[in-house]
């Protein structure tokens, strides 16, 4: 796993997410969590939301919780910001993958097909077939939402396995296991299907004076 710095979706992106909206005629009640994941994969383009995010060693210690707002347009292009208590930023245009770290005066970059392909962000970004690349089993319910678990057909994904949570066909929560045993939660909120995005929302151009390193 990635260091405590680095925020989830560099390590969905890296090492190694889920319905925005209501667009089938199923109720929530009447649509399991892989029905809802499947309906999003295919019929929700583009959304935005706010998350918070807590990584968990094999020990139980808790990392400091961050937070911030995410944008995704399909297929591969995404900005996942941090705002507190650091700013980072991890922004994709769909080619080159960029993330960018304001204290570390530093961006790395990375090709995209490289980043996501059979990483969890597969699930989330991608336009793909899920089960080609997972294998996907239905959990028992909990906290209140349906479950399902993705587990990586290529032994080298750098983690073991990711759960999403939906609630009325939206994605409530994501937790990650890493290769290490430490587990990242990921709570969504506030998430708009399909929205009208800038053309620039995922563009993004390296400050002047910062290091960039090519992955």
């Amino acid at each position: 796993m990635l260091g405590s710095r680095r925020p989830w979706a560099v390590a969905i992106a890296t090492a190694t997410t889920a319905v925005w909206l209501s667009l089938s005629p199923l109720t929530a009640a009447a649509a399991d969590a892989r029905t809802q994941l499947k309906a999003f994969v295919s019929q929700v383009n583009s959304a935005t939301g706010k998350f918070t995010q807590t990584t968990t060693g094999p020990q139980g210690g808790a990392q400091r919780a961050q937070s911030g707002d995410f944008a995704f347009q399909r297929p591969g292009k995404f900005k996942w910001a941090v705002s507190q208590p650091y700013e980072q930023l991890v922004i994709s245009d769909g080619q080159q993958l960029f993330q960018y770290d304001p204290d570390l005066a530093q961006v790395t970059t990375r090709q995209v097909d490289q980043a996501i392909g059979t990483s969890p962000a597969a699930i989330l970004f991608g336009s793909g077939d899920l089960e080609q690349a997972f294998e996907v089993t239905p959990l028992p319910a909990r906290d209140g939402l349906e479950w399902l678990r993705a587990k990586p057909r290529n032994a080298d994904a750098g983690f073991a396995q990711v759960d999403i949570g939906l609630q009325n066909n939206l994605p409530s929560r994501v937790e990650l296991l890493d290769s290490f045993g430490q587990t990242t939660r990921v709570d969504l909120s506030q998430i708009q299907s399909n929205p009208s995005l800038p053309a620039n929302e995922f563009r993004f151009v390296p400050p002047a004076g910062v290091d960039v390193v090519k992955m």
